[in-house]
């Protein structure tokens, strides 16, 4: 595996394996340092009916500021913020394809690395500390981009909202905690050609031409599972993406119209401030 694609992959476990969920004002380290191990298993695209498993150790880093925060998943700020309403930084990405290496795109260019930024939009719905479960509207709005580390394109706009479940210690003193997220997912002409469009100079009689256009993109239900012990940090998910209706559905490229994607992880923090800070 070369080092473009050993950097996508840590990103891109760093993305998928959420924190943990908290409740409430808790006291927690400023910030946290550490390193962790995953093991992901992911289709090669949305639609694609081939998939890979990669086995890669990860960077483990929080910090809990009173404006900027760090975690696994982001880097964010306080753009605005009430008791209901975050606006936040969303992020998200997917590793790059060999086209040799799968079937549907034989002969096709390879699909580089891509990367998506945008705000977000957090609603809290219902909450209870006590019972320590929260119900959340997300919208998020993220620019997409490709790169092959040399150089970045903007590939299109992406449009996810999704209702948000969460509850702490689902098997009573377990500290077992579950998240579940469903919602649908809506794109732009530019986000599904990069995906599925098939120009006339790759076409074959088993690959006819095909041009994506923008719109429903499919619906994306995923759950997971996290829970901490002492100085380690376990998470597990899996996520389905349901392809039936999307307007992108009739491409040569699409090969199943439900993709999975799992994998789970193991964080080692062993290093952490003295100093704590009410988190939520």
């Amino acid at each position: 595996m070369n080092l473009r694609r050993t950097i996508t992959i840590i990103m891109a476990m760093i993305l998928f394996f959420p924190p943990g969920i908290s409740f409430g004002q808790e006291e927690k380290p400023l910030w946290e340092l550490g390193m962790g191990v995953g093991l992901l298993y992911m289709p090669d695209y949305r639609g694609s009916d081939e998939s890979s498993f990669y086995v890669l150790p990860y960077p483990y880093f929080v910090y809990r500021g009173d404006i900027i925060k760090v975690d696994r998943q982001k880097i964010s700020g306080k753009v605005f913020k009430t008791d209901r309403i975050l606006l936040d930084v969303s992020i998200y990405g997917s590793v790059p394809v060999k086209s040799s290496k799968n079937s549907a795109r034989t002969f096709m260019e390879d699909l580089d690395a891509t990367f998506e930024v945008g705000p977000a939009l957090d609603i809290t719905l219902l909450e209870s500390r006590q019972k320590q479960y929260s119900l959340k509207l997300l919208l998020p709005v993220r620019a997409v981009f490709s790169t092959d580390f040399e150089s970045v394109a903007h590939e299109g706009w992406v449009i996810s909202p999704r209702l948000n479940f969460e509850k702490g210690d689902i098997i009573p003193h377990t500290g077992l905690r579950l998240g579940v997220s469903l919602g649908p997912m809506f794109a732009d002409g530019g986000y599904h050609d990069y995906y599925y469009m098939v120009e006339p100079v790759y076409a074959l009689p088993w690959r006819l031409a095909y041009d994506a256009g923008g719109g429903y993109s499919g619906t994306i239900l995923t759950v997971g599972l996290s829970k901490s012990y002492k100085q380690f940090k376990f998470n597990a998910f899996v996520s389905a993406d349901f392809l039936d209706g999307a307007v992108f559905e009739n491409s040569p490229l699409v090969k199943t119209q439900t993709s999975i994607m799992s994998g789970v992880s193991v964080s080692w923090v062993f290093l952490k401030s003295q100093d704590t800070i009410n988190a939520d």
